[in-house]
């Protein structure tokens, strides 16, 4: 089952029907998210109703939440989904260099393009969006979200509950605390603090009309 019934959850049906060895049999929401009895062509279910029509015993669920309030909605539900006593379901892609071993925890969505390099650890709960660079033996813990085309150089430390925009860059040997926001296409250069926010420039309109720009 897929808790989630929105982008995430839409995609995350696509990766896993087409790219893994798992079927998707349901969708699960709590109760005031359910306006539909479907979702892709298949059951939306509440969260009172779905031990009983899918067993914990003989299923595995996957919690396919966005990084709303820093990660904290996907990891409550992450240990909800456990304390019900489903397995927790992973979706790494074919297309992604994985080297590290496999050392990767549950409920992670590891999209295309993404290379991980040997002895890098990766905890639960974490998403890597396509595209990125996980540089040797770095560490990602629990609930992070690392948007796309992210360096992450050698020797990282990334602490719980992090947000990594697109393009970002973390130079080797730092380590970044729980719960930080690192903004899109920001370079960090030193360590970060718990609960920090890093954010970029972002580009400025020119005076420049495009009209007044020399034709090639």
């Amino acid at each position: 089952m897929i808790f989630g019934a929105g982008d995430i959850a839409q995609l995350a049906h696509f990766y896993f029907s087409t790219d893994s060895e798992y079927e998707v049999a349901a969708f699960v929401v709590d109760p005031e998210y359910v306006k539909e009895p479907s979702f892709c062509g298949l059951p939306l279910l509440s969260s009172g109703e779905i031990c009983e029509a899918f067993p914990p015993g003989e299923n595995s669920m996957f919690v396919a939440i966005s990084y709303s309030k820093l990660n904290d909605v996907r990891r409550q539900k992450y240990y909800q989904a456990r304390s019900w006593g489903y397995p927790l379901a992973g979706y790494v892609s074919s297309r992604a260099t994985v080297l590290n071993g496999g050392k990767i925890g549950d409920n992670c969505f590891i999209l295309e393009d993404n290379t991980i390099q040997p002895f890098v650890a990766i905890g639960n709960n974490v998403t890597l969006w396509s595209g990125n660079h996980i540089g040797h033996h770095s560490q990602i813990e629990d609930h992070c979200f690392i948007a796309s085309h992210v360096v992450v150089s050698g020797r990282v430390e990334v602490g719980e509950s992090c947000f990594i925009g697109v393009n970002a860059t973390l130079r080797d040997h730092i380590k970044i605390g729980s719960k930080c926001v690192i903004g899109a296409g920001v370079v960090l250069l030193s360590d970060a603090e718990e609960g920090g926010v890093y954010l970029g420039l972002a580009s400025e309109r020119s005076i420049i009309p495009s009209s007044m720009l020399r034709k090639i």
